[in-house]
């Protein structure tokens, strides 16, 4: 059965990830907490980690671990620390709940449809941080675009995989100036451990048997084997 319209998908990932896949969700939020604060860090410094500044105003001097507790699970944090003055940033201080939301939203945005320089500028805006270079941001946005991809193309091995759900959600989606419908193929199954796991997704323009049949390929030449019934 195919979801209605309405139904908001960022969201329905960013559940599947919290249930299906606690580790790589609480993996992706502290790569980019980490990342973050290390920018944050580099201007307070005026030079990037491991680089010599003509005029620097302070230096690194390692790290302390923090624990911070979210929906994923807690978090174990990398702080910056400094040799003249501290540094703790200001987001995870003041605004726990909504730093976490916005970490975890742009997480979930960036395994559907990759995170661009400018939703990350847009994530260090809605934290209060307004310093970060554009190179920074860039390099924020490939790390995390990495990891993602790295786990959408990763090998099927946890099979066999008895059981498989497929669904196809409908989003609307802005291309060339107006607005189309894209069809967003998602599998779930359940592997030898007796858990779920997200297999694949998939962007397609149209639910039809070409676009089903080249998803349901992808995920065969990623090794899935041993399904006995699958269910939508």
């Amino acid at each position: 059965m195919t979801a209605p319209d309405s139904l908001p998908l960022h969201a329905l990932v960013e559940d599947n990830l919290a249930a299906v896949s606690p580790d790589l969700l609480r993996a992706m939020v502290k790569t980019f907490a980490d990342a973050l604060m290390s920018a944050e860090a580099d201007t307070l410094c005026n030079a990037e980690y491991g680089q010599v500044s003509d005029e620097p105003v302070n230096h690194r001097n390692g790290y302390r671990p923090r624990e911070w507790d979210t929906r994923a699970g807690t978090v174990e944090l990398s702080i910056p620390k400094l040799r003249q003055g501290s540094y703790f940033p200001q987001w995870l201080l003041e605004r726990r709940r909504r730093a976490e939301q916005a970490l975890i939203s742009v997480v979930a945005t960036a395994y559907l449809l990759g995170v661009s320089t400018r939703r990350v500028e847009k994530l260090a805006e809605s934290l209060g941080v307004t310093q970060l270079s554009k190179p920074q941001v860039s390099a924020m946005a490939k790390h995390l675009d990495e990891q993602v991809a790295a786990f959408r193309n990763r090998p099927l091995d946890q099979g066999p995989y008895a059981l498989v759900w497929v669904d196809a959600l409908t989003q609307k989606v802005p291309e060339g100036g107006r607005i189309i419908n894209a069809h967003v193929l998602i599998a779930v199954g359940v592997n030898a451990d007796g858990n779920r796991e997200i297999l694949g997704l998939d962007v397609a323009t149209a639910e039809d048997g070409a676009g089903w049949l080249a998803f349901l390929r992808s995920l065969l030449a990623r090794g899935l084997s041993g399904v006995q019934l699958v269910m939508r």
